[in-house]
């Protein structure tokens, strides 16, 4: 299968019809963005054996970290 081009692209967008869409068909005001988090492996290992040892998930203690700093952070700003 041969990738488009960029030009091909923007004539495919040129030719289709956009006329029955509907705007906001699939928004989600309170949908939860699920962003893909890239750890250094010495952060991961450390991050999985806190978790492990206080019987949480790694997400647990990643948001209770980041909490944390925010509230760190918003104390200095204020």
């Amino acid at each position: 299968m041969e990738k488009a081009t960029i030009e091909e692209i923007k004539e495919q967008v040129r030719r289709d019809d956009f006329s029955e869409g509907e705007r906001g068909k699939f928004y989600h005001p309170n949908a939860e963005l699920y962003l893909p988090i890239y750890l250094e492996p010495e952060v991961a290992d450390v991050l999985r054996k806190l978790a492990g040892e206080k019987g949480v998930q790694v997400d647990t203690i990643v948001n209770d970290w980041i909490k944390k700093n925010i509230a760190l952070i918003e104390t200095v700003i204020h």
